[in-house]
């Protein structure tokens, strides 16, 4: 394996919140800490700051437009980037920035490497052509067996060789069971309004329907719990006709009083450690779903839509639960379960999921995975 001081750009649309931008700054913090050089192209977003704070640097490109005639310009911006800086890799991560890095690679003459992130949808042979990119590379990281299998299935077994799975990861030294200060709980216990000795049912993640808020609501109303209280977390900017419509199926459903939403949250270890149990519960399958590990990890239990990327971190009950998409029932029932468990058996669950998270799913491992690849395709000459 080469010892020289790597340089590797990462190529994604923007900086804003989410596990695309989180595992780019985890991977440059990661090159960084082993003395290379990692460089981030992307329009601008509120995780520069934590790409800074890692040692990497960062260059404002427009790569989150899809126009034709931007994506044409960056291909020159890309390679003069490239060959300006002395960049030996490039590692793209979205569609749009993928196609300008892609020409900007083969001008340069340098490795290409992409990581798909979610089951793109291939309804057209134009959608299916824009897509095809994320299979360009020379080598293609999958988040999940679930995006493998389905990339494979759609554009063909040919890329088998050139893919591999590198299952997200999460930090255990943030996210961990243990003492947490008294106060970070009560200041957000009260910030939620939480009612003392409620058990707390948290969903993380953006207001959207893909998430399945509703069917949650639904759920919570045939849970036996009588004092239960729901919390959304996550961004909700922009989504104030969906936050009405969650209010008017809760008030059908006689919980509007139960629901709480939290918008955005800086201190998602003391929402899990504030939550009796964590839910994901998309209908529609999702990539890999961090929140269900960052749970785990916390030794929390969680109940997942039985599909998807998140139906791969979660042992079925032995560190959680699985059910049917879009299922109200079963979800109550899985809840009931999970909140009628004794201390004993809360235990006895928090240990296999903890131990669960740090032997297959944490971010060193992610980190050490996606480095190698890298090496290996450096070192081959």
């Amino acid at each position: 394996m080469t010892d020289h001081r790597l340089t590797v750009l990462q190529v994604l649309p923007a900086l804003e919140g989410g596990g695309v931008e989180r595992g780019t700054v985890e991977v440059a913090d990661a090159l960084v800490q082993a003395g290379h050089r990692a460089i981030v192209a992307a329009s601008r977003g509120r995780m520069i700051r934590d790409l800074e704070k890692v040692g990497a640097e960062y260059f404002h490109l427009p790569l989150r437009h899809k126009r034709p005639i931007t994506m044409w310009r960056n291909i020159k911006r890309l390679q003069n980037l490239i060959e300006g800086e002395g960049v030996e890799l490039i590692h793209a991560r979205s569609r749009a920035p993928a196609w300008s890095a892609y020409y900007a690679a083969k001008r340069a003459g340098r490795p290409f490497v992409t990581t798909l992130h979610g089951a793109y949808g291939a309804g057209s042979l134009l959608k299916r052509r824009y897509n095809s990119v994320m299979l360009k590379g020379e080598r293609i990281i999958a988040i999940s067996d679930f995006i493998r299998d389905h990339a494979l299935e759609t554009y063909g077994v040919q890329h088998a060789g050139r893919m591999q799975v590198i299952h997200r990861g999460v930090d255990i030294n943030l996210f961990h069971p243990g003492d947490m200060p008294a106060a970070r709980l009560i200041q957000l216990s009260r910030a939620w309004v939480l009612p003392d000795g409620a058990p707390v049912i948290l969903l993380p993640g953006r207001l959207t329907r893909l998430k399945g808020q509703s069917v949650l609501i639904r759920a919570l109303a045939k849970c036996a719990s009588p004092d239960a209280v729901l919390v959304f977390v996550g961004n909700d900017a922009n989504r104030e006709a969906y936050k009405v419509e969650l209010r008017k199926i809760a008030e059908e459903a006689g919980v509007e009083s139960r629901i709480r939403f939290a918008g955005h949250c800086n201190d998602m270890t003391a929402a899990y450690s504030l939550s009796s149990v964590v839910v994901s519960a998309s209908v529609k399958p999702e990539g890999f779903g961090r929140t269900a590990i960052e749970a785990q990890a916390m030794g929390r239990p969680v109940i997942v839509s039985d599909h998807g990327g998140v139906r791969e971190t979660v042992v079925e009950g032995a560190t959680g639960w699985r059910v049917p998409p879009g299922d109200p029932d079963s979800l109550a029932a899985a809840i009931d379960q999970t909140l009628s468990l004794d201390q004993a058996a809360r235990d006895a669950l928090s240990e296999r999921a903890v131990l669960h998270v740090r032997t297959h799913f944490t971010r060193d491992l992610m980190c050490q995975k996606t480095l190698a690849l890298y090496h290996e395709l450096l070192d081959r000459d």
